[in-house]
């Protein structure tokens, strides 16, 4: 943790707050050939890339709900009962998000009004390996379930023994999943992409996933899939004065930077004392995780900055445009306003980042590598399209019909123009 900056200047700050760039060489072109294979031989490929990525033969690709019941049986009551809390607060928040058709009659005899349709496949991603993501599943799995997706399919590595992890398969269940496979990798995006004799084709594809699974959401959109949003490494941007707790901004730091050796980390403070506290809480927290060599290398490029104020800090991070953003300061409230670019924020120093990733109730599918600036995190609305709608009375199409016929003739559409034209003609008429 040597990337220690005191009030550095304007003109430094896309330098200081670069993220690493992964290795991309030959990336593309290694996805692109799973996904030719996956278009081509289907299940058989699936299958293959198993054995050779998971270490496991599988003779079925899907999930049975024998499986799903006896598997679950290993999931503890106390763990049940937390994943029933976080369901609980997660649909909370979002079923108020349903969109309610308004009509607004924008000229007499002119009505319009929106409508919203669920997307009918969607296909969820759960990543697996030595953090299996179920508080995922609630998070994708509880919205798609609210908006009527009519299917929703899930696809997560398998384990060693060819098995699910049991408790995203109980997730899974809990939240009306409608098919699960042992597939991961960027073979499960090929799969939900061009369906295979298992697996359904699907329309949007959600979730996380390693550098392959995150190439392999691009090159989906390629094939008429849609996904999500744009995905890198996890990341939190923590803003802390002189009344927060260094325990706890240590205790958020690396809660982020055991995500992963790419996640990204960065602290600014405007005391210096909170800053060498902080540091120092972060060496003795870091001792006692499992996960330590993990975060170690994450910290190693993560960034400690002393800002000049908390607004000067607020200018960096809206720059940086964070995952996540915690703000442990005085009155945070009143910062709110002046948060331009961040998935989701954290106010206060009992509101850790990791409220947000279990049960507070937001969605913690969220825009990272700086797409906070265009982008939302997963909400209720990704799981729908909108449509809109009009209907025009004899009255209506006699108000708008001259706009309409001067606009098209100005662009050379004559048939527009005739469109309109024929009907005013027919009233006229008096057809």
């Amino acid at each position: 943790m040597k990337n220690i900056l005191k009030y550095p200047a304007k003109n430094t700050w896309e330098t200081l707050l670069q993220r690493p760039v992964l290795e991309k060489a030959n990336l593309r072109n290694t996805v692109q050939e799973i996904f030719s294979e996956v278009r081509n031989a289907g299940d058989f490929a699936l299958k293959k890339y198993s054995e050779k990525f998971d270490q496991v033969n599988l003779e079925n690709l899907a999930v049975s709900p024998e499986e799903i019941e006896f598997v679950t049986k290993e999931v503890s009551d106390e763990l049940k009962n937390a994943i029933a809390q976080a369901k609980e607060n997660i649909f909370k928040f979002h079923f108020p998000q349903r969109e309610k058709s308004v009509e607004i009659e924008t000229t007499e005899g002119v009505v319009c009004w929106r409508e919203s349709r669920p997307i009918e496949k969607v296909g969820l991603y759960i990543p697996g390996g030595t953090a299996p993501l179920f508080s995922t599943v609630l998070m994708l799995a509880i919205p798609a379930q609210i908006a009527g997706c009519k299917e929703i399919i899930l696809c997560t590595p398998p384990q060693k023994d060819g098995t699910v992890n049991p408790a995203i398969l109980y997730a899974a269940n809990l939240c009306g999943v409608t098919k699960i496979f042992k597939v991961g990798g960027a073979q499960a995006i090929a799969a939900l992409t061009f369906g295979t004799e298992s697996i359904p084709k699907v329309d949007k594809i959600f979730g996380p996933g390693n550098q392959f699974v995150t190439q392999a959401k691009q090159l989906s959109t390629e094939y008429n899939v849609a996904v999500d949003l744009p995905a890198g490494p996890s990341e939190v941007l923590l803003i802390a004065d002189e009344r927060a707790n260094p325990a706890f901004c240590a205790a958020d730091l690396l809660s982020q930077a055991e995500h992963g050796a790419d996640s990204q980390v960065v602290f600014l403070t405007t005391n210096e004392q909170i800053l060498e506290k902080t540091l120092k809480e972060i060496e003795n927290q870091l001792l006692k995780l499992p996960r330590m060599e993990i975060a170690k290398i994450a910290l190693n490029s993560s960034q400690f900055i002393l800002a000049k104020s908390v607004e000067e800090a607020i200018e960096i991070s809206n720059f940086y445009a964070p995952e996540h953003l915690i703000l442990a300061v005085e009155n945070p409230r009143n910062y709110v306003s002046k948060i331009t670019n961040a998935g989701s924020v954290f106010l206060g120093n009992y509101t850790p980042e990791a409220a947000g990733d279990y049960a507070s109730g937001t969605n913690h599918t969220l825009p990272t590598n700086g797409f906070a600036k265009n982008y939302s995190g997963v909400s209720l609305d990704s799981f729908v399209k909108k449509m809109t709608v009009q209907e025009i009375s004899k009255k209506g199409i006699q108000n708008i019909g001259k706009t309409i016929e001067i606009m098209a003739d100005a662009e050379g559409l004559v048939a527009h123009k005739n469109a309109v034209s024929l009907r005013l003609k027919s009233l006229e008429n008096g057809i």
